[in-house]
């Protein structure tokens, strides 16, 4: 019997030393916090009462880590001017205020938030998971929560601008890593897409990154149709399948929308069809509107090409800026040689994949010459519709001019 007690009395104590050893932490400002504050607590079981952020899942599920921060990391020119000593001080600050979080033992979304996180600090900025509840944005809720698009009164006309990345319906290249490779592959990618689109149910659709020819355009308008027993159609523009080249193109639907005149092309800075104007007007009011769809050239240089001013400036701009730049002129300039001629009509809405941020030149050119940024216009600087290495903005553009301003009821990425 005394051995007994003896056993059962050296459990309890153990277990009130393994009690004690946890510390519990409030972070008081998120928004100014760093790692440098959790050196204190290296070795010690922590238990935060502020929920963090997941900023980074690493794009696949082998690496069993997260990036963490108890605030959402933005890329400095979604928020600062390039270059600047702003840039550098927020591109400091997002490289002392996120941790990596190991342990992890399945797939999490960007954006989650860990709630009652409870960590052993490894390091100042690496923890190893004890237990947290993962809250928001799981794989499964993503299309049964689809946010409410009404920010700001009721609309008669929803458009959604998409980058579809490599919608391939035909000519599958296995070799270029884009797109499906096969049948099979742009069936599953298909499944998803239509699924995502009737689920948003918009009147217009202006999508990048589909393939050329109307094969695609028209797969995707009559799966529509089919899903959401609304008439679907598309704009020929009269080109033709050229391997796994994709262009920009419009799905719109009959009972709302007529297109008005013809569409406009321009392959200024970049090519394959990846910038295009068209009018459509609403059928119930008979107000039109110049819908400019738009995929400039990529921060990418797989092929290092980029040379002279499309070179990388060290501004946070990345390499073809100037590219950008050009494309952002020929579009304004577009559209001024044509609103009272061909267009009739000076309501413009520009959408599409820019790949600039809020702040880099391509998009201070348009707002400089009149366009207003839709993003910051209804959500501040709190907007983002995509996360690369950790860090959050907006890619997505959805500007327009000052007459078609009043007629914007919301914008929801």
């Amino acid at each position: 019997m005394k051995n007994k007690a003896y056993f059962v009395l050296i459990f309890l104590c153990f277990a009130t030393i393994l009690f004690a050893q946890q510390t519990n932490v409030t972070i008081n400002n998120p928004e100014t916090w760093k790692t440098s504050e959790m050196s204190s607590n290296v070795g010690q079981t922590v238990r935060f009462t502020t929920p963090f952020f997941v900023c980074n899942n690493y794009y696949n599920f082998s690496k069993s880590s997260l990036t963490i921060s108890p605030r959402r990391l933005f890329w400095p020119t979604n928020q600062v001017l390039p270059g600047s000593s702003d840039y550098s001080a927020l591109k400091t600050a997002n490289s002392k205020g996120s941790v990596t979080l190991t342990g992890i033992s399945e797939y999490h979304r960007m954006g989650e938030r860990l709630v009652d996180l409870v960590v052993e600090v490894t390091s100042a900025n690496t923890w190893k998971l004890v237990s947290c509840t993962f809250v928001g944005n799981t794989r499964n809720d993503l299309l049964a929560n689809v946010p409410n698009v009404n920010m700001k009164g009721e609309h008669s006309l929803l458009v959604c601008a998409m980058n579809l990345e490599y919608y391939i319906f035909e000519s599958f290249d296995p070799t270029n890593n884009f797109g499906p490779a096969n049948e099979a592959a742009h069936q599953k990618q298909r499944t998803k897409i239509k699924k995502a689109l009737a689920k948003i149910n918009a009147d217009l659709y202006g999508f990048v990154e589909i393939q050329q020819g109307q094969g695609a355009l028209a797969e995707i308008a009559n799966d529509l149709s089919e899903l959401t027993g609304r008439p679907y159609t598309y704009i020929n523009d009269g080109g033709s399948v050229d391997g796994t080249y994709t262009k920009a193109g419009y799905v719109y639907c009959t009972d709302v929308l007529s297109p008005r005149g013809s569409l406009l092309n321009n392959n200024a800075g970049n090519s394959y069809y990846r910038k295009k104007m068209q009018v459509f007007e609403e059928k119930s009011s008979g107000e039109a509107f110049i819908f400019s769809l738009n995929h400039f050239k990529s921060k990418s240089d797989q092929q290092k090409k980029a040379s002279g001013d499309n070179a990388d400036q060290n501004d946070g701009q990345g390499v073809y800026n100037a590219t950008r730049v050009k494309e952002a002129i020929s579009v304004l300039s577009q559209y001024n040689s044509n609103k009272n001629t061909t267009f009739k009509d000076p309501d413009i809405l520009i959408m599409g994949d820019l790949n600039a941020y809020a702040k880099e030149d391509p998009i201070r050119h348009l707002i400089n010459n009149g366009m207003t940024d839709l993003h910051r216009y209804f959500h501040a600087d709190s907007s983002y519709s995509y996360t690369y290495r950790g860090e959050a903005g907006y890619l997505d553009h959805a500007l327009c001019n000052s007459t078609m301003l009043p007629q914007i009821t919301g914008v929801q990425p």
